[in-house]
């Protein structure tokens, strides 16, 4: 039974009148922007699955009123209210939004006939619905192609709840996305998906109540939907700036910019409107470089540059920026400072991380150092609502010199549990580390009780008081927290130490993204799970042969790992497996003889070799420990 959580201490409210009175409150033009244009909303702007499971409920932050309460940091509150307005908007005439339908937004633009889609929201049932709230406005118009900025899921996952399979297949629906797309959204949601996903749950908050104590929002949006995700490929990539295109007489130019935000993201400039798509290069936040839940490191560098190309590119005639998150921001002058206080927020964290670090700080030590000019400390839309300076520098190092900070004692420490054991023992034994710790605590020193307190949970994971106060800890700090992610990764940790695991909320490898896999990247993902030592002794071979596109693969397994080629090999495989590449992806839901025959996968040859392969995969935990070991 969880506990009611502790009120802030007197060390959090001194942080956040600190806050107060440091940071432009008085400022309401984000308001004005957040709100201008409004069509229509929902009523009431709840998604529901077909079995009555709620999927998404904006109005569970309709306590997002007046001023932050003493449990949520002033600045957090001010842009989750923002980030919480819902509705249809209209941009500029013949563009629209439907935003707080979901993390991100829906872009509409409107041409002779039909419509453009840019970006689908996660879900397919939020997605139907953002498109059911247009229509009902604006009229029934088709879909003539859905644009996907990038290989993020919360931009194409509800993409089915705009489009169909069979109207894509027969050319009536392209699908446009940047070079690189669905590789790297498959590889993603795949390779590392189980992990992705359960952390991303403590990263969205999902499973905290929401209110003052508990989800506010998340920074960049108030959270994930929960329904179905789904993909379909593209029909066209793009690969060049300056590639126009004409779609239902709209015109569409695109600026790539890879690495950035995604490995594969484009943002797009529609000249008839004078307005920029920036996708999620330029939101009313400093983003993420890495992100909680893991990802590649992004490349600050190369982000600040290409946003020097866009105000280059468009500088000169642009009238309005809108993104895949938040809301517009209008005017020429604006938005020119809009773009390029962006630019220089990533350069600069870059630039001076790498002054630092050549130095010889570690990562820590230059998140601590450094500071931004009072330009981008005191702008809105630079605050760390979704990334923080914190472990934006740190991921900056990593980016450079990798985990190893170069001193020799960190080079090959113990496991989080055995170094825990013992500076437990040399603290004197847990009941006196926690004793000491609740010193620290009511002097307001939780990053150090967190710390101390964290190695008694790890040494022994059942000593109560040790866990009851670290879940006050981490309340104390998500309270005091401006940054979305860190709150809920914090508040998270709180509710999993009273209540435990709560698993993985809302899975992004899904049935539809796990259908993208090519043929090597579908092997990768299954030698990703071989259990090597357990497969040590075991040698086997497979031949896959694809009737549809005439491609022959032999995989082997031997000395715990699976390998493959597409290469003429000699002699016969163990076993053959035929079928055509659309369905070789039902190879990951199993190695059946029931799963291959229901995916119309022929087998011939020593079907047992498919057993014996199945009993040495070893897939990911969907509930793997976070805050105990």
């Amino acid at each position: 039974m969880a506990t009611t959580p502790k009120p802030a201490s007197e060390t959090i409210a001194d942080q956040q009148e600190a806050v107060l009175s440091s940071l432009p409150f008085s400022d309401r033009q984000d308001f004005e922007d957040a709100t201008r244009g409004l069509v229509g909303r929902r009523e009431p702007n709840a998604v529901a699955a077909e079995d009555g499971t709620v999927l998404w409920d904006n109005s569970t932050y309709a306590f997002l009123q007046g001023d932050a309460p003493s449990t949520v940091n002033p600045s957090l509150w001010r842009v989750s209210q923002l980030a919480a307005v819902e509705g249809l908007f209209e941009v500029v005439p013949g563009i629209y939004q439907v935003r707080g339908q979901d993390l991100s937004n829906t872009s509409i633009i409107e041409g002779d006939e039909g419509i453009v889609v840019i970006d689908t929201l996660l879900s397919v049932e939020t997605g139907a619905a953002a498109l059911a709230l247009y229509r009902e406005h604006r009229g029934n118009r088709p879909v003539k192609a859905v644009i996907y900025t990038h290989s993020h899921a919360d931009h194409f996952g509800g993409v089915k709840g705009f489009v169909t399979q069979e109207e894509v297949d027969s050319g009536a629906v392209r699908i446009i996305a940047p070079e690189g797309f669905t590789e790297a959204a498959v590889s993603e949601n795949v390779y590392a998906g189980t992990a992705m996903n359960r952390r991303a749950g403590y990263m969205y908050g999902a499973a905290l109540a929401k209110g003052p104590q508990g989800g506010v929002g998340a920074g960049l949006g108030q959270t994930l939907s929960t329904g179905l995700v789904s993909l379909i490929a593209p029909t066209q990539l793009i690969s060049t700036t300056g590639h126009e295109e004409v779609i239902d007489g709209v015109r569409l130019v695109f600026q790539m910019a890879p690495g950035t935000e995604a490995p594969s993201e484009m943002l797009i400039w529609l000249p008839d409107f004078k307005a920029l798509c920036a996708a999620e290069d330029a939101t009313h936040n400093l983003h993420n470089l890495l992100t909680l839940r893991g990802a590649v490191v992004r490349d600050p560098h190369a982000w600040a540059k290409y946003l020097t190309e866009t105000v280059d590119l468009f500088g000169a005639d642009i009238e309005v920026v809108f993104a895949s998150h938040h809301w517009p921001t209008w005017g020429k002058e604006r938005v020119v400072e809009f773009l390029s206080l962006q630019r220089d927020l990533y350069a600069y964290l870059h630039d001076q991380t790498l002054r630092l670090l050549n130095k010889g700080l570690t990562g820590p030590e230059i998140a601590e150092e450094i500071t931004l000019p009072p330009a981008l400390e005191n702008a809105w839309h630079t605050r760390g609502y979704y990334g923080s300076v914190s472990h934006n520098v740190k991921a900056i190092y990593q980016r450079y010199l990798g985990w190893f900070d170069g001193n020799p004692a960190h080079l090959w420490e113990h496991t989080p549990v055995e170094r825990a054991k013992r500076y437990v023992e040399l603290g004197g034994g847990a009941d006196a580390v926690v004793e000491k710790a609740r010193t620290s605590f009511d002097a307001g020193d939780y990053r150090w009780v967190a710390e101390i307190v964290n190695h008694v949970v790890f040494a022994e994971p059942d000593h109560a008081a040790a866990r009851e106060l670290l879940a006050d800890t981490y309340e104390q700090l998500g309270y005091g927290a401006e940054n979305g992610t860190w709150r809920d990764f914090y508040l998270s940790g709180a509710l999993e130490l009273r209540d435990g695991q709560f698993g993985t909320p809302t899975e992004t490898n899904a049935p539809d993204v796990i259908g993208q896999l090519s043929p090597s990247m579908l092997f990768d993902a299954i030698a990703i799970t071989v259990n090597g030592p357990k497969a040590w002794d075991l040698k086997l071979s497979i031949d896959v042969v694809l009737t549809d596109v005439d491609e022959r693969y032999r995989l082997k397994l031997s000395n715990g790992v699976l390998t493959y080629s597409a290469a003429a090999q000699s002699g016969d495989a163990d076993v053959t497996l035929t079928t055509t590449g659309r369905a070789l992806p039902a190879l990951a839901g199993g190695l059946t003889a029931e799963a291959l025959a229901a995916a119309g996968i022929e087998v011939a040859g020593d079907a047992s070799v498919l057993g014996k392969l199945g009993s040495v995969l070893d897939p990911g935990d969907k509930n793997f420990a976070i805050v105990t070991p």
